[in-house]
């Protein structure tokens, strides 16, 4: 399931097609009044589809490849709302799971993204969202971020904390020093590609830390 980000910028059309090809049922899902709703009742718009999904599918759980707030909103799911008994993967592109320190990034100045602002750093939602476990088990997490991040500020606040076991945080340039994108772009960057087909062909645990993309 493909999640986008924050009133719905994102671009699937490299991931979308290529994970199709490679045999997985791809869906997308669009929430929260075009992605600017209040984050907690967002989830509660994706349990109702994934319970929908899973009995449609007759599957047992689901894998979510999600980009910023769309990688992110999943984990009150998971979280709060039982989606860790119906969760195998969060593969998470840019994902605003500490927020951003740029008041202005999410267009928090617009009126009506409720979003936006429960996306500043330091605001109530977060809090409540990152406080104790971070990662909830059984759920595999996986963060691919870039150092070139203009919206999530610092980065590194896209990371998450957990057992090795069942959290990768990937840092693109980490492997690949020249690739320079940016956070709307990631989701087209062929080397992010490569760590989410990684991710979700793994049996068990999120994406290898040691696996070593094409550049």
């Amino acid at each position: 399931m493909l999640l986008p980000g924050t009133y719905g910028v994102t671009a699937w059309q490299l991931v979308g097609p290529q994970l199709a090809q490679l045999g997985y049922c791809v869906y997308t899902f669009a929430y929260g009044n075009g992605e600017t709703g209040d984050i907690a009742t967002s989830a509660q718009q994706l349990a109702r589809f994934v319970d929908r999904l899973l009995a449609r599918s007759g599957a047992k759980r689901i894998s979510i490849v999600g980009h910023s707030e769309g990688g992110m909103m999943p984990r009150y799911y998971i979280r709060f709302l039982g989606g860790a008994a119906k969760v195998a993967d969060l593969v998470a592109l840019a994902p605003s799971n500490h927020g951003t320190l740029n008041p202005s990034t999410f267009g928090g100045a617009i009126v009506g993204c409720v979003a936006c602002a429960e996306q500043q750093t330091g605001s109530s939602f977060l809090t409540h969202l990152n406080a104790g476990d971070e990662t909830p088990p059984p759920v595999n997490y996986t963060v691919i971020e870039t150092a070139y991040d203009e919206v999530v500020i610092p980065y590194s606040s896209a990371f998450l904390t957990g057992p090795s076991t069942r959290v990768t945080n990937v840092t693109l340039q980490q492997q690949c020093p020249s690739d320079i994108v940016g956070h709307v772009g990631i989701t087209s960057d062929p080397v992010a590609l490569q760590w989410v087909e990684n991710a979700l062909a793994r049996r068990t645990g999120p994406a290898d830390p040691n696996f070593v993309p094409s550049c």
